[in-house]
């Protein structure tokens, strides 16, 4: 090798890579510049937001609640959820009938846990209750005995005076949590405990020998 072939070696070395430059060992420029660069917030808002949509609905406070988990400036977090609500990717009206619509369905609510329930997601007052207008009195009393009746054990002993008092207690305990009245909860619970003792005594009474 010629003495010019063996200062070009001088100048440069191998790398795992191949040959670089005699400055190669240091950090790549493209690679340093990516690795400092700050992803664009607004950007990552977004990504946010839609994932959040894709799982389930979602009330605006719900999704600003989110991005300030994930330290997405304030600024930034409004202007990302405003231009979703313009597009009506965020519509609370809706999120609120949907709401009312599934829980009073799927969990028997009554309108004022629903009513709760909306609140604690950012749902203002008249929008929830134009959504609880889904839910008529009739509707909700026919949740409630639905409930009770599911919940009536059938081996009780209605019969015994303590025993029926405590299940009276339990169910319409039962109720209020589900945001029932206590005065309607309790006269549901009595009118469908009443009920079965009437079906059950009818019942007694249909299989009596004549005499």
């Amino acid at each position: 090798m010629g003495e010019g072939d063996s200062g070009a070696g001088r100048g440069r070395r191998r790398s795992a890579g191949g040959w670089r430059g005699a400055g190669a060992d240091g950090p790549d420029p493209e690679s340093s510049v990516a690795a400092d660069a700050e992803p664009d917030p607004a950007s990552v808002a977004r990504a946010i937001v839609l994932r959040q949509l894709t799982s389930s609905a979602k009330s605006r406070l719900q999704l600003a609640r989110k991005l300030a988990e994930r330290n997405i400036p304030e600024d930034v977090a409004e202007a990302v959820l405003d231009r979703f609500q313009e597009v009506r990717l965020i519509d609370d009206a809706d999120f609120a009938d949907m709401w009312v619509r599934s829980r009073s369905q799927s969990r028997k609510l009554a309108k004022g846990a629903l009513r709760r329930e909306l609140s604690d997601k950012g749902i203002d007052a008249d929008t929830a209750a134009a959504a609880l207008e889904q839910v008529s009195d009739a509707d909700e009393e026919e949740a409630a005995r639905v409930l009770v009746e599911r919940k009536l054990r059938p081996g009780t002993d209605l019969s015994d005076r303590a025993e029926r008092d405590k299940m009276t207690r339990r169910l319409a305990s039962m109720l209020a949590r589900k945001g029932y009245q206590p005065a309607q909860a309790f006269r549901v619970v009595g009118e469908v405990i009443d009920a079965r003792l009437d079906g059950r005594q009818a019942s007694r009474d249909g299989y009596e020998p004549e005499l």
